[in-house]
């Protein structure tokens, strides 16, 4: 086989049409977004609720996630199978996921549809019924939920050093919640956590598609106009987290491969300096040509999975590594990471190695933003976290703007050995880190 290489073309000036986004707040407080793309037959919206997980208190850990799966189970009007068969009807895709600081229910239609989705969709929000023996059901779907994952090492590694990584505070505990804390949950409990959460001023209604913003505003309130005004602030958000530089060792001796996470903390999603970030985190484990891949995997063969992941959230964040190796290869993956810090520390990146990063970065967002439902997802997070919505250009010039003194001072910031945090998973025998072990 062969194959023709050419040197890929910058998107240095990227030419893009303005992003036609609108907004509306209705008399109850709700916000709503919209994005027309004149050039799609399709339309994506979704019920954005402004917090999550991290706002639970510990006795109800897990209730977001709860209360996200009960408004499937039937509204006052529809049960769960009427829901299911009536999206099938109209060929649409129905989702909804939780995460530490939001809820989101969403649903893709073609522009055909969209009242008949709108009303599915805002049915399942404004009228859920939560009888008490569907949440029974639902607590042990999810208890098996939690036992699934907890038998997936590359799960419970994440897991183990996120609770160790923000100890006794909400921000580590496990969006699932716990065997004890799902069991307890009763329908007083539901109805109390979805009457604080889903209130107009914590919630955003976004869509994108093909729509018109004022036809579509006037469909969102008569639906959701029936929801009342709940005081006139959003849902306090809980306090910024302290961060622990723990060692873990997690003995598990059922599995062949010891997991790690190698973990410093980061700036928060809205930092200035976080296009620098998101560079230093593909230049370090972000794909096949990052740092990692090619020293601990491509050169050395000592792992299969090695990449570097950034957990950003609205006060705080994490940067971390994760690798899966053999007992007897972990301690020198452990090192040529450790390494990798100190490189970036003590070495400006070449400029062809930050050229590559960024058109890498550059191409990821852009493509991001191609189909409906990434700019559905794009718009609620952007008001969210900013309260305003950023250009494809405006993106490409923040990225275009870092250089090499950026990298290094923030990874001189980032790779402190006194702030690392390090879990192990697996079956690990007499092995020990210590903090000395993690100079870098």
């Amino acid at each position: 086989m062969s194959a023709i290489l050419t040197e890929a073309a910058p998107l240095t000036a990227v030419i893009a049409t303005p992003r036609n986004i609108r907004k509306t707040v209705l008399d109850n407080g709700l916000l709503v977004l919209t994005e027309s793309m004149p050039h799609v037959r399709s339309v994506s919206m979704g019920a954005w609720i402004d917090s999550g997980s991290r706002d639970e208190a510990p006795a109800v850990n897990g209730i977001s996630h709860f209360v996200e799966h009960m408004v499937f189970k039937g509204t006052t009007t529809r049960t769960a199978q009427q829901l299911a068969r009536e999206v099938d009807t109209i060929g649409g895709n129905l989702d909804a996921f939780t995460g530490k600081e939001g809820i989101c229910f969403n649903i893709k239609v073609l522009d055909t549809n969209v009242d008949p989705a709108l009303d599915l969709l805002s049915d399942l929000v404004l009228h859920p019924t939560f009888h008490p023996e569907d949440l029974t059901k639902e607590q042990g779907v999810i208890l098996e939920e939690i036992k699934m994952d907890e038998d997936n090492p590359d799960y419970l590694v994440h897991e183990i050093f996120t609770q160790n990584f923000w100890k006794g505070d909400a921000l580590g505990r496990p969006i699932l919640g716990t065997a004890k804390t799902v069991s307890s949950f009763n329908q007083a409990i539901v109805f109390d956590d979805y009457a604080r959460r889903f209130t107009p001023r914590n919630m955003v209604f976004s869509a994108a598609g093909h729509l018109d913003h004022d036809t579509f505003v006037a469909q969102v309130a008569h639906h959701f106009d029936s929801l009342a005004a709940a005081g006139n602030a959003p849902l306090a958000k809980s306090p910024s987290p302290t961060t622990t530089p723990h060692i873990t060792l997690k003995n598990k001796k059922s599995l062949e491969q010891v997991q790690f996470c190698l973990g410093v903390p980061a700036p928060a999603v809205n930092a200035e300096n976080r296009y620098a970030v998101y560079l230093l985190n593909t230049m370090l484990g972000g794909g096949m040509s990052s740092r990692l891949f090619q020293s601990i995997r491509e050169e050395k063969g000592l792992a299969y999975s090695i990449y570097s992941e950034l957990s950003p959230f609205r006060d705080t964040g994490c940067l971390a590594v994760y690798a899966g190796a053999s007992i007897d290869k972990t301690p020198e993956v452990l090192k040529l990471t450790l390494a990798e810090f100190a490189r970036l520390k003590d070495e400006a990146v070449p400029d062809s190695e930050l050229k590559r990063a960024k058109e890498q970065l550059k191409s990821n967002m852009v493509l991001g933003l191609e189909t409906s439902s990434s700019r559905m997802s794009s718009l609620a997070r952007q008001q969210m976290y900013f309260g305003k919505f950023f250009s494809l250009d405006d993106l490409v010039s923040q990225i275009e703007q870092v250089t090499p003194s950026d990298i290094q001072t923030l990874a001189r910031e980032l790779f402190r050995p006194e702030a690392i945090a390090l879990t192990l998973l697996g079956n690990l025998g007499t092995m020990k880190v210590e903090r000395a072990d993690l100079a870098c």
